[in-house]
């Protein structure tokens, strides 16, 4: 059986920006995310952690993106901005709905389970999906959109106002049958 192709990692097709560095006490670049990224398991965001964003970055968003998944438009996870220049770390756990661990005037989306926070893995059974977690140096302290835009509008507001980016590619599958 000849391997599916995978689909176009979310920044690919962005201009080029300032490349820093993301990285996470719960994730390793390209290896399985943990029980607690998963939706049926802990459903935790991972801690992160990032430096070497440009001069000049005002605030910064965190997102979430499964690009493999069977909808055609990929499937967001987690969108999460105006978080202050002064915050360059997030807890595990920091995407729930509840704030902890958020500073003042932070604010979540609705993803694409419908919810205001971090929805874990959920890839249909046997397939091996990549979950990009990307935070973005932002030249604005409030990136403008409010809570109750979809992440496609905060995509939109991003690609005109991010200098930098850094992004985490975990992976997951779920078991077959």
């Amino acid at each position: 059986m000849a391997e599916q192709s995978r689909a176009p990692l979310p920044h690919d097709f962005h201009p080029a920006v300032h490349a820093f560095t993301v990285s996470s006490a719960d994730v390793e670049p390209g290896a399985d995310l943990g029980s607690d990224q998963v939706l049926s398991g802990g459903n935790v965001s991972p801690h992160l952690r990032w430096e070497g964003f440009p001069e000049g970055t005002k605030s910064f968003a965190v997102t979430c993106f499964d690009p493999d998944a069977p909808t055609g438009s990929g499937f967001w996870h987690w969108v999460l901005f105006d978080l202050p220049v002064s915050v360059t770390e997030l807890p595990a756990g920091a995407g729930t709905g509840k704030f902890e661990g958020l500073p003042a005037g932070a604010v979540h989306v609705r993803n694409d389970y419908g919810t205001k926070d971090f929805g874990g893995a959920a890839p249909p059974a046997g397939e091996r999906h990549r979950y990009v977690f990307t935070v973005y140096a932002v030249d604005q302290e409030k990136l403008g959109p409010g809570a109750d835009v979809s992440p496609a509008v905060v995509g939109f507001n991003l690609r005109f106002h991010t200098l930098g980016r850094a992004q985490l590619v975990g992976e997951y599958e779920a078991p077959a049958g």
